[in-house]
């Protein structure tokens, strides 16, 4: 990804938080400057995966397959000292698809929180465990039949091992989404589908925004 890309979709998740009202700490706004003034907590952030995402999954195609997230916070996964849990941010657009993966440790909800519908698929291609999904504590009868669609405030329990996907409803506008989950690592508890990466390498075209959590 070009840096201005990441640049731009930062804005845009900034804008939509702002839209929002919902705040976030104050190292979310960080420049590189900041990061090297307080290095115990710059250090802190980087072992737990915290702050700014933003990925095409080595597709090169942003706004097709894409994804701008925020880990509020997580623990270390098999870590008991650490957090136990993970909170994340999510905003999505409009048929910006996150391509089909599945997790061995992490178990999650995805809660809508505003803007437009999330569309949720599943597949068994790829898959290694099955267990019920549900859609605000009800059970779906067969995920796989079809595109399960959120609404803002519902919320979607995905399993271990399932393969899913998730995108914007075209026409229904941006989605804020939020993650709760076990604890998160994108290092190693990713397991997607298809042959693709979880992080971009990025063409330096201009100053960076934000720094993203990996490159801290």
């Amino acid at each position: 990804m070009k840096r201005s890309e990441i640049n731009a979709a930062l804005r845009r998740a900034e804008a939509m938080l702002s839209h929002y009202r919902w705040h976030l700490p104050d190292w979310a706004a960080w420049d590189p400057a900041d990061h090297g003034r307080e290095p115990a907590l710059a250090a802190h952030l980087r072992d737990r995966q915290l702050g700014w995402d933003v990925t095409d999954f080595g597709l090169g195609d942003f706004a097709r397959n894409g994804l701008t997230l925020f880990c509020v916070r997580n623990g270390r996964q098999g870590d008991p000292a650490t957090l136990p849990y993970a909170e994340k941010l999510l905003f999505i657009a409009e048929d910006q698809v996150t391509p089909f993966h599945a997790h061995k440790v992490k178990l999650e909800d995805i809660i809508v929180r505003g803007g437009g519908n999330l569309m949720v698929a599943f597949t068994r291609e790829g898959s290694f465990d099955d267990a019920p999904v549900l859609v605000d504590g009800r059970t779906v009868s067969d995920p796989y039949a079809g595109p399960i669609r959120l609404g803002p405030g519902q919320s979607i329990t995905i399993p271990r091992g399932m393969q899913h996907s998730f995108w914007g409803e075209a026409g229904a506008g941006d989605v804020f989404v939020a993650e709760v989950s076990q604890c998160n690592d994108d290092l190693t508890d990713n397991y997607f589908r298809d042959r693709i990466g979880r992080f971009s390498e990025i063409e330096e075209d201009e100053a960076p925004h934000r720094l993203l959590w990996n490159e801290t």
